[in-house]
């Protein structure tokens, strides 16, 4: 395995590999390794993982610059010392590095209030497969309108280049936080009370659903002043406040669901299935096993102990690498997939690069 130090040595690997037509399997500290199509078999194999310095980092213009394999923990620290956070809130967190982040365009319950990586990623330096170092967007929170190219990384799995400096716009962190949290027999009570936020004049960070034997339980995360924050507890009072370390604990438990499931399943399957926001209930009901939703945005997740019979609309985000193998993972896929092909056949002729790692379709 091949460690590069800087973004030109990464550039000079690539290169190095792509010449000699030896296919290539990026990583950066391997959380993601049941994620998404399965690994190939490679000739070289490039991690990120030393890739982990701050650059740059303007805390009055809301602006940090690092390199791709510092640890979404080590940013999130650096952040906190001037009160200041990127939400992405991705599972693996202690260890995900912020490249993979972004190549998986993984999110969590926050995505709500603050967006996705395409909301937070205002820059970005790829290597690609010819040994250049391509800068795309810069170091303000608003850049001039125009083609950006870093924008094709995020959620490219790896598949078209690989990303070594990742520009983020921060934001402050919150006065205060106050989750509120309901339990319910039936999705269809749980989504009546999420409507009633939905259509109020309130605007929570999260919102997110879990279903278990037990039934359901909305969780409603709440930033902002004292005021604010009573405010929602006025007209939330059906639900139960949590503050302090309790909430901190249920987020935590949230945010990591997915890699707990994977720790206890060795041949666990998790589906995403994204969705309307009216249509959330009835994907939540119809799973048979337990599942959670940001119950906000319109994603749901179910976790199985063995591969299940998709919905239209679902992808098998995570499974064990034999089923990857031979399972569909992603069994319809939208009709940009062409043009999708097309942008691989540009960055990667020779189809050289993470192999099969976009659900096993590029």
């Amino acid at each position: 395995m091949l460690f590069p130090e800087t973004p030109e040595e990464l550039a000079a690997q690539l290169a190095e590999a792509s010449a000699k037509g030896q296919s290539i399997s990026l990583r950066g500290n391997s959380t993601k390794e049941r994620m998404g199509g399965p690994i190939s078999d490679a000739d070289a194999v490039i991690s990120t993982a030393k890739l982990n310095r701050v650059l740059q980092y303007e805390p009055r213009d809301l602006t940090i610059s690092v390199e791709a394999g510092i640890s979404y923990r080590e940013l999130s620290r650096v952040l906190a010392q001037h009160q200041q956070m990127v939400p992405l809130d991705p599972p693996f967190s202690s260890r995900a590095t912020v490249g993979g982040i972004v190549a998986a365009n993984a999110s969590g319950p926050r995505r709500r209030l603050y967006g996705t990586a395409r909301d937070m990623v205002i820059g970005m330096t790829f290597a690609t497969l010819e040994g250049k170092l391509i800068r795309s967007g810069g170091m303000v929170v608003k850049n001039v309108a125009g083609l950006d190219m870093g924008k094709l990384m995020i959620g490219s799995f790896g598949t078209l280049a690989a990303m070594a400096v990742l520009n983020f716009r921060v934001h402050p962190m919150p006065v205060g936080t106050r989750t509120f949290a309901a339990d319910f027999k039936d999705a269809r009570d749980a989504m009546a009370a999420r409507d009633l936020v939905l259509k109020s004049q309130l605007q929570p960070a999260a919102i997110d659903l879990l279903k278990s034997d037990a039934g359901y339980r909305l969780a409603i995360q709440a930033e902002g002043s004292a005021a604010v924050l009573d405010r929602y507890s006025r007209e939330l009072e059906w639900a139960q406040p949590v503050e302090g370390a309790e909430e901190e604990a249920w987020w935590e438990d949230i945010r990591e669901f997915s890699p707990r499931f994977l720790a206890k399943h060795e041949d666990g399957v998790v589906v995403r299935v994204p969705c309307a926001l009216s249509e959330v209930g009835q994907v939540m009901e119809s799973a048979a096993v337990p599942a959670l939703a940001r119950a906000g945005s319109g994603v749901c997740w179910g976790y199985y102990s063995h591969v299940p019979h998709l919905p239209e609309s679902g992808v098998i985000e995570f499974a064990p690498q034999r089923i990857r193998e031979t399972v569909e993972l992603w069994p319809q896929p939208g009709s940009d997939f062409a043009m999708m092909k097309k942008i691989k056949q540009m960055f990667d002729p020779q189809c050289l690069l993470n192999r099969g790692r976009l659900y096993g379709r590029i």
